[in-house]
Order: structure tokens, then sequence, then C-alpha cells
């Protein structure tokens, strides 16, 4: 992997000012003329919120984890080569990129004291890669080496998922994405703060008075059944409830619970199969369940989605 040397920080986390990351401070969000390359594909940003749930879905697919600050333009070259570079594997890794300006608690758990800082997550554990701005023998490196000795040490590990694809990065759709998630319903903002503070119990009951004034409102649909599947399990052990799974065929619960696991890591129609293999194996005794916790899945996915289409029919073959 690369070296590890002393930081060139973009930002300080000790309280000095820094007169030179001033300089190259930018007002542009990610996306937009002038700013740092957008999130999208399989690159994601992640808060303190997401942190734990974004944590626990290494144990699906590895992680490339980027510590940095978007609106530092010595930055936004490394974010978009490691961009480019994840996005060519197609899922089977994730760049997950966190603002350390905004999320110091993180940078504190990692102890760095400044942007940039590159580490790896595999099943839960953090390994350190790259500390400052890489030199451009070192930014090759980490593309043509380090990243796919990534992935091939996670499929060692039997860490072998694929990483969700969340939209084209280049698309108009993921540029205006950071101005969209800020236009939040009036009635839907107590459910959004709790969330966003993570009490994911608290915004599904926030999100369920939503439906109660209004059964059609799907935002606030999906958003509950989110909360719902983050209040169940984002802070699960991953690889136990795997395991559980596997020695409980025929628990349901124990089914339940690694659908959620999928459905956290991204892995949609692999939470769907599950299920309906699940009753299709035998155990129509258990369809309500089942039924309850796939119409729960449904309104997460968009309307149009294939598999959200093949499950459905699927289900209801299932139950008639």
């Amino acid at each position: 992997m690369a070296g590890q040397r002393p930081f060139n920080p973009g930002v300080s986390l000790a309280g000095a000012v820094d007169l030179e990351a001033l300089k190259h401070q930018v007002k542009a969000e990610p996306g937009q003329a002038g700013g740092a390359p957008a999130a999208g594909g399989y690159v994601i940003d992640t808060t303190e919120n997401t942190f734990q749930a974004m944590v626990q879905t290494s144990a699906t697919f590895p992680i490339l984890l980027l510590l940095w600050v978007p609106t530092d333009d010595r930055l936004f070259d490394m974010a978009r080569q490691l961009g480019d570079a994840v996005n060519q594997l197609n899922g089977q890794i994730q760049l997950s990129r966190i603002d350390i300006a905004s999320n110091p608690s993180i940078a504190q758990a990692f102890q760095v004291q400044g942007a940039p800082a590159l580490f790896a997550l595999i099943n839960g554990r953090p390994m350190p890669i790259l500390q400052g701005l890489p030199s451009a023998e070192e930014m090759q490196q980490l593309v043509d080496a380090v990243i796919p000795n990534l992935v091939a040490a996670a499929q060692q590990a039997g860490v072998t998922g694929s990483a969700p694809y969340s939209g084209d990065p280049d698309s108009d759709a993921a540029n205006s994405a950071a101005g969209a998630q800020e236009q939040v319903p009036p009635e839907h903002q107590e459910a959004y703060m709790l969330a966003q503070q993570g009490d994911y119990a608290g915004a599904a009951a926030a999100y369920e008075k939503v439906l109660e004034a209004d059964p059609n409102d799907a935002r606030a649909a999906r958003e509950r059944a989110k909360a719902l599947l983050l209040a169940r399990s984002a802070n699960a052990n991953v690889r136990e409830v795997r395991a559980a799974a596997a020695d409980n065929p025929d628990d349901v619960e124990a089914q339940l619970a690694v659908a959620d696991i999928d459905m956290i890591g991204g892995q949609i129609q692999d939470a769907f199969e599950r299920l309906l293999d699940f009753v299709a194996a035998g155990h129509k005794a258990d369809i309500e369940p089942v039924r309850k916790r796939l119409l729960e899945y449904f309104t997460i996915p968009e309307p149009t989605d294939e598999r959200l289409k093949r499950a459905r029919r699927r289900l209801a073959t299932l139950m008639y």
C-alpha cells in the first residue's frame, strides 16, 4: 500500500487557522461548476449519522474511506481519480467520503489531524493507506495496485458482495442532490431531524404520523421503511446475523434479520430473493411476517425498479 507520510493538511482540527487552506477554499457545492466531484455511482458521502451503518456494510463489500474537505480544491483531483477508479470496478468496492470539517468526531476516531487521509474498511476493520496529498506516483499506485489489492483481500476474507449503485455522478439529478436533500416538506421536518440525529425509531414513528394524515405520501412511506430498517439492524453484528441465518434455515426471524442486512448493504435483490425463496421452500406458515417485511422493503426502491416488479409478481404467486 502507499506509504505513510506527515500530513500536508487541507484543514487542521487543532483550532489553528490554515492560511494555505483558505487560499484554496471554494464555495461551490460538489458537482457544481468549480466544485468538488459529485458523489454517485459507487461513491457515497457519509456523515456521523450514517457512519455506523456504513461500517456495517463493510462486512458485505470493501470500502475505501476518504477523509477530506470538499471545499479545498487541492483535494479535488485525488477525489476524482479515486472515484473514477472505484466506479470502474462496478461495485466490487465502494468509496465513502467523509467531510472531517463537518464530522470532526470521525476524524478523532481515526486519530487524524487533517485532510486528506485514506483508509480501507473490510469487515469493520480500518486499515490506514495514506496520509496527506499523494504524489503523482503514489496516486498511480493507489489506482493500479492498492485498490485492486483491497478487492482481492476482501474476497479472501469472504467479503464478496457488491456495493449498491447510486446513479450517474455526472447526471443533473446527482449534481443537484445536495440541494434536493435540504428541500424537506414541512410536515416531514420532525421525522427528518430525528433520522439525522440517529433516532431511527423516533423518525419511524414521526413518519407514521405523516402517513396517518396522508396515506399516499410516497416519500414518507419510503423514509419510514428506511428508518424502521435502521432502527432494527443498523447496529447488528453482520457476521453473527449471517451465521445465525445459515445455522437456522427454518427460522423466519433469522431470515428476516439477514434480509435487513442485505437491504442496508444495498443488496436489494438478495433481500427479496432470500425471503421469497424461504417461503417457496415450504414455509408457507410464515408468509405473513415475510409479506409484511417485503411490503416495507418495496417502498424503498424506485417504483420502476425491475427487481421490485419481479418480487411483487413472485410474492403474489406464492400467496395464492
